[in-house]
């Protein structure tokens, strides 16, 4: 008998269970592969992580938006199990990398959904100039490199050598009430695994390009409707919300946008419930 997949993602090892369930496929990446995992069936929806992450950042909406549709869940170049791109040195190289792997792996009648988030935006809006229609719709999720060039330099502590675990999982816990959560009470045992996994496994330096305005210039070329999810108190939406949702607007006026309460940049894994739910009703359009 084939165990059931927790519905909710508490602990490691329901992650792990997820993992082990997912079909699992790669597609060329510079000298490697990029690798891909696959959950569910119906409409066709490709999750996009963020920075120094893997498709661990989607671990509390893929069992939900697994049950009403196909998701394929990205670890993009140089993160997770993924191979460094032929370019390391500009994210062009590693969209080039998703784009062939959105075409190999996807066919067109698919017509699928990129939902992104953080760096994972990044990427994704570079890749679409060259996908078009390929692509029905794509939903931004606290996207940085708008081109506010003065937003402040965060200190993030580090791990060093000859730390324990319990000061290394101090620094991962630092980092994520830095950037990632409005509320450090909701810091779990589970999210500080996953960030020190993820950490562990990232090659790519995804930071020195959110200062930059690639999604800004991008989204120009960007010809299929757009929408976002934010974290009401994401630390990312510099200078404030509006200000940012003001860019993302410039060239898409048809930008509709859910804001959810009492969260910060991981919106999707501190505030789940709430994020699951305005994903599922935008995935319903």
């Amino acid at each position: 008998m084939t165990k059931r997949l927790p519905d909710r993602i508490e602990t490691i090892d329901h992650v792990r269970a997820w993992d082990a369930a997912a079909e699992r496929f790669e597609t060329p990446c510079g000298a490697g592969h990029l690798a891909w995992r696959k959950w569910g069936s119906g409409p066709t929806v490709i999750f996009c992580h963020g920075g120094s992450g893997s498709w661990t950042h989607w671990c509390r909406t893929i069992p939900v938006v697994s049950k009403t549709h196909t998701v394929y869940a990205v670890d993009l170049p140089g993160l997770g199990d993924s191979a460094m791109p032929c370019d390391p040195s500009h994210p062009a190289g590693s969209a080039e990398a998703l784009n062939q792997g959105i075409r190999r792996l996807i066919p067109r009648e698919q017509n699928p959904r990129i939902v992104a988030f953080s760096f994972g935006c990044h990427i994704s809006t570079l890749a679409l100039a060259g996908l078009g229609d390929y692509i029905r719709d794509f939903l931004i999720i606290g996207t940085s490199a708008l081109g506010f060039t003065d937003r402040p330099v965060m200190n993030f502590p580090k791990e060093r050598p000859g730390m324990s675990e319990e000061e290394r999982n101090a620094v991962h816990r630092g980092v994520l009430e830095m950037l990632m959560f409005h509320n450090p009470d909701r810091i779990d045992d589970l999210a500080i695994a996953l960030q020190a996994d993820n950490v562990s496994k990232a090659r790519f330096r995804s930071r020195i390009h959110a200062n930059t305005d690639n999604v800004k210039r991008g989204l120009k070329r960007v010809q299929i409707p757009v929408r976002s999810i934010w974290g009401e108190h994401d630390v990312v939406a510099y200078p404030n919300l509006p200000a940012v949702l003001e860019v993302l607007g410039e060239h898409h006026p048809e930008l509709q946008t859910k804001i959810i309460p009492d969260a910060g940049h991981w919106v999707m894994f501190e505030q789940a419930d709430a994020f699951n739910e305005a994903l599922s009703d935008m995935l319903r359009d």
